[in-house]
């Protein structure tokens, strides 16, 4: 696990800000199956577009890492503490997509990764590039951020089988002390969601509209039945913008109540909407929303049903982010069946590398590494996933679909 480029600098980070030296050490976990593959055409393309950005001056100096099967095999575990421990120093790291043992230990490595370093925010960017095939008639109305709050909901780990001790143990006290009606024999599971989790994810949601030029933050619930988890995420994301972004936020009530509908420049709209009708928009009328703010369970829904409206999780980038670490992943899984084949289509990892440029403010590297490969799409020479759905693509390798996307720069 040596460093690839000895010459690196650690990045840093104090007091809410991360300081990025040109030359930053960063993680790199290549992950199973097709990781490997995707991996080395978004190494590719990342260097080729920081070295055109900055002509030299700026330089990617990646730290190789090992997580999942190769790490197993290395060192009897999924998840080696020297890895965690590296990115605790790293602060940023980029990864293939990673295995779920099969049986006992780790439920999902990602989820292991976000509850140990508390990367409270999964933030997907979901938009179209043109020439993806899609089954929507206007695509590119679509442009949103899903921010999902990644720790809490149904998502904490917190249940037990059918029939367990604990289960049991649990269904007593719910019939006994609460009165609940639940089943003798029932599998169980909590629901924690908390003030704080509640707020730091929507929080992270608005400042990213403020600092990205964003006009509305909509926060998505099921609140109208779960009143006291969802409904109170709702609740409690309007009292801390309220109390902390008085002069940059109005609500949708204030928007008409108090300007009259008409929206005043320089602020941006706070509102909720239920999730079930939320899939609706955003089939209908999707150009309406911007960034959203979700819960765990939600969240997972939604972005994965957003990138299925612009072309599939294939392009879909992704990041698990919280306070000091942060960890840009592809979104898809591990698909052995093509593992080492140079098949599939990098681009998730790519778009999810052009994030993490975006997010060391390195933006003229990622606006370079977007646009090229908005131009190889539409050269309509691409891999096998998206030549299949086009009347005259071409299918390339994974390897060479990068290789284009560097020419393209």
């Amino acid at each position: 696990m040596s460093a690839e480029n000895p010459q690196g600098e650690y990045i840093t980070f104090s007091e809410g800000e991360y300081q990025i030296p040109d030359r930053p050490l960063i993680g790199a976990l290549p992950g199973d199956g097709i990781g490997p593959d995707i991996w080395s055409a978004t190494k590719m393309v990342l260097e080729a577009a920081v070295a055109k950005a900055y002509a030299g001056k700026r330089k990617i100096c990646w730290q190789p890492l090992t997580a999942g099967e190769a790490a197993f095999k290395e060192s009897g575990s999924y998840l080696p503490e020297a890895t965690l421990a590296a990115i605790e120093k790293l602060k940023i790291a980029i990864k293939g997509p990673l295995a779920t043992p099969i049986g006992g230990g780790i439920r999902s490595l990602n989820v292991a990764l976000r509850h140990h370093f508390d990367l409270y925010a999964c933030i997907r960017p979901v938009r179209y590039y043109e020439g993806v095939p899609n089954p929507m008639k206007r695509p590119g109305d679509l442009d949103v951020v899903i921010f999902r709050e990644n720790t809490e909901d149904v998502y904490a780990g917190l249940e037990w089988a059918a029939g367990s001790e604990e289960a049991e143990a649990l269904g007593d006290y719910l019939r006994d002390k609460l009165k609940a009606k639940v089943r003798p024999g029932s599998a169980l599971g909590i629901k924690p969601m908390s003030p704080e989790g509640s707020k730091r994810l929507i929080r992270a949601a608005i400042q990213y509209a403020i600092d990205n030029d964003r006009k509305m933050v909509t926060m998505v619930h099921k609140g109208n039945i779960m009143k006291f988890t969802e409904g109170a995420f709702r609740q409690w994301g309007y009292e801390m913008a309220k109390a902390e972004f008085a002069d940059k936020i109005i609500t949708e009530e204030e928007l008409v109540t108090k300007y009259e509908g008409e929206w005043p420049p320089g602020k941006i709209i706070l509102n909720d909407r239920i999730a079930d009708a939320m899939f609706q928009q955003l089939l209908l009328r999707p150009d309406e929303y911007d960034v959203l703010a979700t819960p765990n369970l939600n969240g997972d829904y939604l972005s994965d049903a957003c990138a299925a409206q612009v072309g599939g999780l294939g392009i879909a980038p992704g990041a698990n982010v919280g306070d000091g670490i942060a960890i840009f992943e592809a979104t898809h899984g591990t698909a052995p069946k093509y593992a080492g084949l140079d098949k599939v289509n990098p681009g998730s990892l790519i778009l999810s590398g052009k994030m993490m440029l975006d997010f060391m403010g390195w933006r003229k590297a990622g606006a370079l590494v977007e646009k090229a490969l908005q131009a190889t799409i539409l050269g309509r020479r691409v891999t096998y996933d998206l030549a299949r759905q086009m009347n005259d693509g071409e299918e390339v390798r994974c390897s060479t679909f990068g290789e284009l996307i560097v020419a393209a720069m």
